[in-house]
């Protein structure tokens, strides 16, 4: 499986970061230890959402369209905790 996550800093929470991967334990494991350069400043990171598809074509599309505004807008709406 592959997903598409949402990240947000728990120190600014203002801060997200959406991504993809095919092993989401150790991804968020490598945000939150550093060596990533665009999530680096703002850790640490918690797991705000993900969502799981079977091809890595589907993923991709979604991670691009969650990365537009209008997909943020999309993302903020549907995909945060209650």
């Amino acid at each position: 499986m592959h997903s598409v996550y949402l990240l947000q800093s728990q120190t600014h929470p203002d801060q997200r970061y959406v991504g993809l991967t095919g092993d989401l334990k150790a991804r968020l494991a490598k945000h939150n230890a550093g060596p990533v350069p665009h999530t680096s400043k703002f850790t640490p990171w918690g797991l705000r959402s993900y969502v799981a598809f079977s091809t890595h074509e589907q993923v991709a599309q979604f991670e691009q369209s969650l990365k537009s505004g209008s997909g943020r807008a999309f993302g903020n709406r549907h995909l945060s905790p209650a």
